[in-house]
């Protein structure tokens, strides 16, 4: 599908259908989701009723990837032909513009002769190729009278090369005609900017499909079960529901179940968002895709295959990317009315001509006078601002991003930031910095300063993986307090790990309700506690906790003072979740919250009428991204978010989110701006070229002038787009 009109015609074509209940299709995503009565229909008899307008159904009977990376190669290789040629054209345009606007200013050097050649042949070169789509959309309206945005560009361009050629190639036609200018340089202009556009989109939707892939690819391929005495490596997708599987540190975890043996911390920042490992012992759930960090464990298998955490997240993510509704761009929308009335007021105009002007001012005029009418109607409504309208400013504004470090894979995507009145943040890596800092060292022993305190923990922690462990050890470096030595550790998987220091037992472990009210207080702010223990006795509690980013509480103050809601959405717990969102300044905090609930607090957004931006960067968020009305995701984070995001926020900078609104503000006025500048020019060119002011006060619009407004219309909304990277967003 070639534009958002696509999508609506396919849908009405096979809503049409005996036994459709209901059908909507998705154009950013491609695909089509039908309720249908399998005894009056079937999908073959869907794929014989859009195949004649130029669509075909993917049955699974193609491999669709290669499917995709060949037309995605044949959009680039139309816009690489036509788009330099184009841009040349362009050019000369804009020089024999000004050559006779200003007298002083040089005339194009190449003799007009060669120049008209050299465009005949350029236009030929390019209508025929990179234009043949336009084409064929043209020959199926005429076939089906289906319209859209590719049959308003094949008309309009068709038009202006066919009278163009006739009067290059024939000059007895030019001589009948009066006729002299020429719409060559229409023609290539038009197509080639369109094409480039098409290729840019193209190229970008292909990354949506590429975020389910590679969630579902986060799922381990093979698992070691205990059968018959042994232990077996076999694929994941063979192990059973209640079998027994044996999980070695550092790997992958390839089934939901329960832990039946031994103890460990589970890295589940997939899942929940929290950067530290989750310690986890017999009788705990583990999830499919999550990683043992620490210790060998055996589980229980209790959900296999479709049924898993993952497999849901990743049906959620692809079934909110496809309940969206497709974006019809306004162009579009007026296209399936306005090819049709452009026709018949260019055949009517030649019509009244050819029978009352016989009768007034003589056959050869007549003739002379409709021809040029239905010509110069044809011509003036050109769609040349109209299709120009959109790419140009899409993709001056998407070059403006990608210099600011903000990267947006369609036009769609700035339209819904435009007019997002929501924000939801997710938490950890997102409003934070994503890893566990040492905010806070009390001493219990007051013969022990905090310098010592930490110069003990560090020591001990030295011999460990663990994230608690690698913020006390960057601690100690950054307050530059030099670590003791220390030997003869011992780990003790979901407590702690202890050592020698100096002929002193000393451990770090987590706190517990015994170690005093001051662990209370810091849990209650989200923090974690560590205790460190001389010889059995508490000495010094550490307080580590994620920490937000710089410029966090300044990004929510303006999205505030801009009138957008604020609401954090996470999957850490409600202590540390609310002392972040106060910190910040945020509006609203629901917390505690899995996956597959993100999605769903978000839809319940959307279907209260909110306009929702979702900002995240973890597996975790993906369902939420995609169920969103735009999506944003910080570079920091997974491949998968960003790429099941609509715009990447690289350096995971939060104040992007503040450029990249304005982006959207000014990209989708200066379409407008666009827009209303071409309907214009067909409002006052159409009735003027069609003669219908003859009759009152002799006005007649020759070709030639058409071609001039036609022309003008161009430059002024190219122009108009080329302000947009002038503009400041920061």
């Amino acid at each position: 599908m070639h534009c958002a009109s696509c999508a609506r015609i396919v849908e009405k074509e096979i809503k049409a259908l005996p036994g459709v209940k209901s059908a909507s299709v998705n154009y950013a995503t491609e695909k089509a989701v039908i309720d249908y009565d399998a005894g009056l229909s079937n999908p073959k008899t869907f794929n014989e009723t859009i195949a004649k307008l130029g669509y075909a159904l993917d049955l699974g009977e193609k491999e669709t990837s290669k499917k995709e990376l060949a037309e995605i190669d044949e959009e680039r290789k139309a816009a690489e032909l036509a788009a330099p040629l184009a841009l040349v054209i362009f050019l000369i345009m804009l020089w024999d513009s000004a050559a006779q606007l200003w007298p002083s200013f040089p005339n194009f050097p190449l003799p007009m002769s060669y120049m008209i050649a050299l465009q005949f042949i350029i236009a030929t070169l390019v209508i025929f190729t990179a234009g043949r789509r336009y084409l064929l959309a043209v020959v199926r309206f005429i076939q089906y009278h289906k319209a859209n945005m590719d049959t308003l560009v094949g008309i309009g361009t068709a038009t202006a090369y066919i009278y163009s050629s006739l009067i290059y190639l024939f000059p007895a036609i030019a001589a009948l005609l009066s006729a002299r200018h020429l719409y060559f340089d229409a023609t290539i202009v038009v197509i080639g900017f369109i094409t480039l556009g098409k290729y840019l989109e193209k190229n970008s939707k292909k990354k949506t499909s590429r975020a389910i892939e590679k969630l579902a690819g986060l799922a381990a391929k093979t698992a070691l079960v205990e059968r018959n005495g042994t232990t077996v490596e076999i694929p994941t997708n063979e192990v059973m529901i209640g079998d027994i599987v044996v999980i070695k540190p550092a790997g992958k975890i390839p089934v939901d179940g329960i832990i039946i043996e031994g103890s460990s911390s589970i890295d589940e920042a997939m899942l929940s968002g929290e950067p530290l490992p989750a310690d986890k012992v017999v009788g705990d759930k583990v999830f499919g895709g999550t990683i043992n960090r620490q210790s060998l464990i055996k589980v229980r298998a209790e959900a296999v295959g479709e049924s898993s955490l993952l497999a849901q997240i990743v049906k959620l993510t692809e079934e909110a990317a496809n309940s969206k509704a497709p974006i019809e761009a306004l162009a579009d929308q007026i296209s399936a009315v306005f090819v049709p009335i452009v026709l018949i007021i260019a055949v009517l105009a030649m019509a009244v001509w050819m029978v009352i002007g016989y009768q007034t001012i003589g056959w050869n005029l007549a003739i002379s006078y409709g021809l040029n009418a239905l010509v110069a109607v044809l011509v003036i409504a050109c769609p040349c601002a109209l299709g120009l309208a959109t790419p140009t400013a899409m993709i001056v504004g998407v070059g403006q991003g990608a210099k600011n470090g903000i990267l947006i894979k369609t036009a769609a995507a700035l339209e819904r930031l435009a007019k997002i009145n929501t924000v939801v943040f997710d938490k950890t890596g997102t409003l934070t910095v994503g890893q566990p800092k040492v905010v806070e060292v009390i001493t219990l022993d007051n013969s022990l300063s905090t310098a010592e305190a930490i110069a003990l923990a560090a020591a001990v922690e030295s011999g460990s993986e663990h994230p608690l462990a690698k913020a006390i050890i960057d601690y100690a470096e950054e307050k530059k307090i030099k670590i003791a030595k220390a030997s003869d550790f011992v780990a003790q998987a979901g407590f702690g790990i202890s050592a020698n220091i100096n002929g002193q037992k000393a451990t770090v472990r987590k706190a517990d309700d015994n170690d005093g009210n001051q662990v209370d207080a810091w849990r209650l702010k989200g923090r974690t506690v560590a205790t460190l223990e001389i010889n059995g006795q508490a000495a010094a509690l550490i307080g580590i906790s994620d920490t937000i980013k710089p410029e966090a509480k300044a990004v929510i103050a303006e999205l505030k003072k801009k009138g957008i809601k604020t609401i954090m959405l996470t999957g850490d717990h409600r202590h540390a979740a609310d002392t972040i969102a106060q910190l910040c300044g945020i509006d609203q905090v629901i917390a505690e919250v899995m996956p597959a609930d993100k999605a769903a607090k978000v839809h319940e957004l959307t279907a209260s009428g909110k306009v929702v931006a979702m900002v995240g960067d973890g597996l975790n968020d993906a369902p939420a991204l995609a169920a969103a009305d735009v999506s944003l995701a910080m570079a920091t984070g997974t491949d998968i978010a960003m790429e099941a995001a609509d715009i990447t926020l690289l350096k995971g900078d939060l104040t992007k989110i503040l450029s990249a609104e304005r982006l959207a503000v000014l990209t989708m006025r200066t379409v407008k701006q666009n827009l209303f500048w071409a309907f214009v020019y067909n409002i006052i060119g159409i009735p003027l070229a069609a003669g219908l002011f003859y009759p009152f006060f002799g006005w007649l619009l020759n070709p030639v002038f058409a071609g001039a407004a036609m022309s003008l219309s161009s430059v002024s909304v190219v122009a108009n787009s080329l302000r947009l990277s002038a503009k400041k967003i920061k």
